[in-house]
């Protein structure tokens, strides 16, 4: 009688591929989709629609990175080298007035959809200074929902801050604002110990664009000054995932990608 094949055990899986999920080829389709890949998509989808597409690259991602992480094959903390090398890039076009969206990564098309009409009322605005380019506004309000249940800290505060004064020139809190909200929210949370009484990102900067008195698409310099100001108030001297200075890099991406 023939014995059974041993199961390899579960460390020992194979990973989820790009190439398994997504009509790719080369390079990309042998990479494991990995957490922060779809950490990113996720940042990049808010930031272009407002919300994460139900059913969308981000969500595949997602959901191929969680079984990576359940077979042992990746951590949390893992991210491919198309996403530091390249991001996710996100493109709209209107076809027969349709809005279209293309996600690529590494000048590989991982999929393409029609924004509904009855989503785009939950998609940010488009900038006046640019129809198809992210301000500063827009990127924090998609830290509300990237990255909305963390507690506002000193390290978020700071990064706002930083992107408050780029957004208005000015070097001084605004009385009223968003980075004043968040720097009250700070102090505030660091005096609490429930967590579900600490106040969280979303309740900061889910109305960001309203709090600006002004504001401007984000440059490379924008996201330089949210990473310096984010990474200077934190031990571990890394930016949040979803956060305030992820966001603003992976919006100054997007903006250089449509230029």
């Amino acid at each position: 009688m023939s014995q059974e094949q041993p199961q390899r055990p579960q460390a020992e899986q194979e990973s989820i591929k790009y190439g398994d999920v997504f009509q790719v080829s080369g390079e990309l389709a042998s990479q494991p989709v990995a957490p922060k890949d779809a950490d990113t998509a996720q940042a990049a989808e808010c930031i272009m629609l407002g919300h994460t597409q139900k059913g969308g690259p981000a969500a595949v991602m997602q959901s191929a990175a969680d079984a990576n992480v359940k077979r042992g094959v990746l951590s949390r903390e893992d991210v491919s080298e198309a996403v530091t090398q390249h991001g996710v890039c996100i493109s709209q076009s209107d076809v027969a007035g349709s809005r279209v969206i293309t996600e690529a990564l590494g000048g590989e098309v991982l999929g393409k959809f029609v924004v509904a009409e009855k989503e785009e009322s939950s998609s940010p605005p488009l900038s006046a200074l640019s129809p198809i380019s992210v301000t500063i506004g827009q990127a924090l309000e998609s830290v509300a929902m990237s990255a909305g249940d963390k507690s506002v800290d000193e390290s978020d505060a700071a990064a706002i801050q930083a992107v408050e004064n780029r957004a208005t020139g000015r070097s001084q809190v605004i009385p009223g604002g968003v980075a004043a909200k968040a720097q009250s929210a700070a102090i505030n949370n660091a005096r609490t110990v429930a967590e579900d009484k600490k106040i969280k990102l979303r309740d900061v900067l889910a109305d960001a664009t309203t709090k600006l008195p002004d504001d401007k698409v984000v440059t490379e310099e924008d996201a330089d000054a949210a990473v310096a100001a984010e990474i200077r108030n934190k031990a571990d001297m890394s930016t949040y995932t979803g956060g305030v200075a992820a966001s603003m890099v992976e919006a100054a991406r997007i903006n250089q990608k449509l230029k």
